[in-house]
């Protein structure tokens, strides 16, 4: 489970600030920049029971940051995206994830660290509890905006954020996405359109050893005239008896909806997890349960953008859990076969207001040493049972540079 943080770009720049990396003249600051990039190779297979289709699509991902002078950073960062083969089957069912040739500049933010705060403004990837994209295909989500991330108080990192348009990974008719106030996306059913902005602020404190505790917040203007609240707490603690680690962990989430109509105004989800780990050997099993509540969407809104998804019980690529009246288990078993390849199966059972779904997955990944230092690869494969049918298989190839 990943633990929140702001965009990694914050974090280097308050790394680099106090390092010998700082230039002490503009021109300095340019030359002694870094470069940094990402090449991409995903085939994606989906089939529903009636219909199937597949996509091979390549990526590249371009970076540069200055050095610090007088704790100023700029950073950019381009995207782009081809899929030369895609057929008419693959543009329809990939056209809102995977099919969308273009490039964008989805980082283009001016960051100041003084102390233990970083302050960036512009466009920026970010990775809050509430406020995160998604970099699970070929184009990554961003948004534009401000953020502020201090870590002043012992063991305790707050971050505060404010967001004013979001980049998709398509704008589902065959282009890369853009940046836009409208449709920004949720590891649910709800799309949420931030008219006039969205803020969030979040604490994430681990003053007692082996315990992370984290609290978010999220307003957005959205639907038009309907406004959201979103809160999310968890609990997680790790622990260590002898060769064997364990893992327990308790999450919430709410929602609320203002003018929501003859709608609930308001809908809840919390979830539990355990799991155990020796010699490589890791296992979790997780429970999570959805109130019943007709709301904007009948889902909770996980956050904003399609990273924030933190729920205990996501299937591996699916993800119902978030659906209202919704009671999910599971189950999951992986090794560590070395310290840079794992394998693993997982098994979800999600039982949703009028019918039940299932999901059976096995993934593995390898990360490669030596001269091929830097390239990874990874695949999934989930199939969908019960009353629903399905399967779907992603193979990803990486190299960052």
């Amino acid at each position: 489970m990943k633990l929140a943080k702001l965009s990694l770009a914050a974090i280097v720049v308050a790394g680099l600030t106090s390092s010998s990396f700082a230039a002490d003249t503009l021109a300095d600051a340019f030359k002694n920049g870094k470069v940094n990039g990402e090449l991409k190779a995903y085939y994606f297979t989906t089939d529903n029971g009636t219909s199937d289709a597949d996509i091979f699509s390549t990526g590249v991902m371009l970076g540069y940051k200055t050095a610090p002078l007088y704790g100023l950073t700029l950073g950019l960062t381009a995207q782009g995206s081809a899929s030369p083969f895609v057929d008419a089957d693959g543009k329809a069912a990939f056209n809102g994830s995977m099919w969308g040739s273009g490039a964008v500049l989805s980082e283009a933010y001016v960051a100041y660290n003084i102390g233990k705060t970083t302050a960036m403004v512009g466009r920026m990837f970010l990775d809050t509890p509430l406020v995160s994209g998604s970099g699970s295909r070929i184009i990554k989500e961003a948004f534009e905006g401000a953020a502020v991330i201090n870590t002043d108080l012992p063991n305790t990192t707050l971050i505060a954020g404010y967001v004013q348009k979001f980049q998709s990974r398509t704008d589902g008719s065959g282009n890369v996405g853009e940046f836009s106030r409208k449709n920004v996306t949720t590891n649910s059913s709800v799309n949420i359109d931030i008219n006039n902005g969205a803020y969030t602020v979040a604490a994430i404190n681990k003053s007692i050893a082996g315990l992370t505790l984290t609290g978010a917040y999220a307003y957005a203007e959205a639907f038009s005239a309907i406004d959201i609240n979103i809160a999310y707490v968890e609990a997680l603690y790790e622990g260590k008896v002898g060769e064997v680690g364990y893992v327990l962990g308790a999450q919430d989430y709410y929602n609320s909806f203002d003018n929501a109509g003859t709608q609930d105004d308001s809908i809840n989800l919390y979830a539990f997890k355990a799991g155990v780990s020796f010699k490589g050997i890791n296992g979790t099993i997780a429970y999570s349960q959805v109130s019943d509540d007709v709301v904007v969407g009948n889902a909770v809104a996980s956050g904003l953008g399609n990273g924030a998804d933190l729920l205990y019980t996501d299937p591996v690529i699916g993800m119902p859990g978030y659906n209202r009246d919704t009671t999910s288990y599971l189950a999951d078993v992986n090794y560590d076969v070395t310290a840079a390849a794992n394998v693993g199966a997982r098994y979800v059972l999600a039982e949703l207001a009028d019918h039940d779904e299932d999901y059976t997955a096995v993934y593995g990944s390898y990360k490669f040493e030596g001269a091929l230092k830097g390239f990874s690869l990874g695949a999934q494969f989930e199939s969908k049972g019960k009353d629903v049918d399905g399967e779907d298989l992603w193979v990803k190839a990486n190299y960052k540079f």
